[in-house]
C-alpha cells in the first residue's frame, strides 16, 4: 500500500479500527495469562493445595500454549486467522467457567489447559492480521498497540480477579467476570468481522498461496534467522519472567525493603514498557537497521537491572532504576516484531510468528524454576544478573538475525 493511499481518511479509520481491535484481543489473551496466579493463596486454601501443585497449573499452561502455538500458526496459514480468533475467544470462555465451577485440583488443571489452549494462537492470529490488514506506514504503531494491550492485559488482570472477589466475597465471581469478559469480546469480533478479516484482499491472499505452494510447508525451519528469532524470544522472555515473578522479592531480601514495597517494581516496569513501546512505533516505523534499535534498547535495560543487581543503590531508588528497565525493553518491543516480518518467507507468516513466539512459551516455562532457585539459595543478586545476561544474549540474536537479513538482501540485490 503506497503512502498517498494510507493518508486517505477511509484507509486510516480501516487501519485504527483493525489495530484497535487485534490490542483489544492481545490483551484478553494476556489476561488469561493471569487467570489462576493471583488467586493461589486462595486455592491453597479452598482446596488444600501445595504452591508446587498451583505452580503445575502455570508449566501446564505455558507448555500447551508453546507447542499449541508452534502448531497454529501452520493452521492460521491455511484456514485464515479470523475463524482461529474466534475459536480461542471461545476456548477463554469455557476456561474460565471452568475455572468458576471447579470443585478441586482437577477442574483447575482443565481450566489451565484450555486457557493455555486459547492463548496458544494469538501471536500468528494477530500479526497476519496486522500485516494483511494494516498500511505500512502505520504497521509499526500497529505492533506498538499489539504490545501496549500484552501489558494493559498483565496489569490489569490482578486487578480485575482481586477485585471482584473481593467485592463478591466468592473468587467463583471473579472467574464468572472473566468468563464474561471473553464472551463480551468474542461478540465484539463477530460484530466487527470484516476488520479482522486478513483475507478480504482475494488479489493479495492468491499470490500468497502461489508463492506458498512453491515451497514445502516446513521449509521456513531451514532458514537460520527464523531460529535465531526463536532464541531471541527465549532470553528476552527470561529477563520479563524475573521481572514477573521474582523482582519484588529479590528485592526485599537485598534491599531489605517491604514486600508490598518492592512488589510495585511489576507496576512500574510495566508502565515504562507501555511508554517505552508507544515510542517505539515511531521508532519503528523509520528504522532501516531494526536490529541497532533493538540492540541499544535492550543493552541500556540490562546495564539497568545488572546495577540493581549489585546492591549497591538506596532501596527505593533500585525500585525505580529495575521500573526504568521496562523502558528499554517497550521501546525495542515494536522493532522486535517488524524484525521478525522481515525474516518471514512469503506465504509463510503465521508458521513463523507461531514458530518464533513458542520461544516466548519456552521462556517463561523453564525461566521461572531456574531463576526460583537462584533466589532459594540466597542470591536475590543474582536474579537480576541473570535478567540481565539473558537479555545480553538477546542483543547478539538481534544483531546476528540483522547480519543475516544485511546478508540475504546483498544476494538478492
Amino acid at each position: 500500500m503506497s503512502p498517498t493511499s494510507s493518508a486517505d481518511p477511509v484507509i486510516r479509520r480501516q487501519d485504527l479500527r483493525t489495530i484497535s481491535l487485534v490490542g483489544l484481543a492481545h490483551g484478553t489473551s494476556h489476561l488469561f495469562h493471569l487467570l489462576l496466579p493471583p488467586l493461589f493463596p486462595v486455592f491453597k486454601e479452598s482446596f488444600g493445595l501445595s504452591y508446587a501443585e498451583l505452580g503445575l497449573l502455570v508449566s501446564l499452561f505455558f507448555v500447551i500454549s508453546g507447542i499449541g502455538q508452534a502448531l497454529a500458526g501452520f493452521l492460521v496459514d491455511r484456514v485464515g486467522a479470523r475463524p482461529v480468533l474466534f475459536t480461542a475467544l471461545g476456548c477463554f470462555v469455557v476456561a474460565a467457567a471452568s475455572a468458576a465451577l471447579a470443585q478441586g485440583y482437577g477442574g483447575l488443571l482443565l481450566a489451565a489447559a484450555l486457557a493455555g489452549l486459547g492463548n496458544s494462537p494469538f501471536h500468528p492470529i494477530d500479526f497476519t492480521i496486522l500485516n494483511q490488514r494494516v498500511s505500512q506506514p502505520r504497521l509499526g504503531h500497529a505492533f506498538a498497540v499489539h504490545g501496549v494491550g500484552g501489558n494493559l492485559g498483565w496489569a490489569v488482570a490482578p486487578l480485575v480477579l482481586l477485585g471482584v472477589s473481593g467485592l463478591t466475597g466468592s473468587w467463583r465471581w471473579a472467574m464468572a467476570a472473566c468468563a464474561l469478559w471473553a464472551l463480551a469480546v468474542l461478540a465484539l469480533m463477530l460484530w466487527q468481522r470484516d476488520a479482522v478479516d486478513d483475507r478480504a484482499n482475494e488479489g493479495g491472499h492468491a499470490k500468497r498461496v502461489t508463492v506458498a505452494a512453491a515451497e514445502p510447508a516446513l521449509a521456513f525451519l531451514r532458514l537460520p534467522s527464523v531460529w535465531l528469532c526463536f532464541c531471541f524470544f527465549f532470553f528476552s522472555t527470561c529477563a520479563l519472567t524475573v521481572i514477573l515473578s521474582f523482582a519484588g522479592p529479590a528485592l526485599q531480601k537485598l534491599y531489605g525493603l517491604p514486600l508490598e514495597q518492592a512488589s510495585f517494581v511489576v507496576t512500574g516496569y510495566m508502565v515504562c514498557g507501555i511508554a517505552g513501546m508507544l515510542l517505539g512505533g515511531f521508532q519503528a516505523a523509520r528504522a532501516q537497521r531494526l536490529e541497532r534499535l533493538i540492540g541499544i534498547c535492550l543493552a541500556g535495560s540490562a546495564a539497568l537491572l545488572a546495577l540493581v543487581g549489585t546492591g549497591w543503590l538506596p532501596g527505593r531508588v533500585a525500585i525505580g532504576v529495575a521500573a526504568l528497565a521496562g523502558l528499554g525493553a517497550g521501546l525495542a518491543g515494536p522493532s522486535r516484531d517488524m524484525l521478525i516480518k522481515r525474516a518471514a518467507p512469503p506465504g509463510a507468516t503465521g508458521r513463523v510468528y507461531g514458530t518464533v513466539y513458542s520461544g516466548l512459551d519456552l521462556g517463561f516455562a523453564l525461566a521461572a524454576p531456574v531463576f526460583g532457585a537462584v533466589l532459594d539459595g540466597g542470591h536475590p543478586g543474582g536474579v537480576f544478573f541473570g535478567a540481565a545476561l539473558a537479555l545480553a544474549l538477546g542483543v547478539v540474536c538481534a544483531s546476528m538475525i540483522g547480519l543475516r537479513l544485511g546478508t540475504t538482501r546483498a544476494v538478492t540485490a
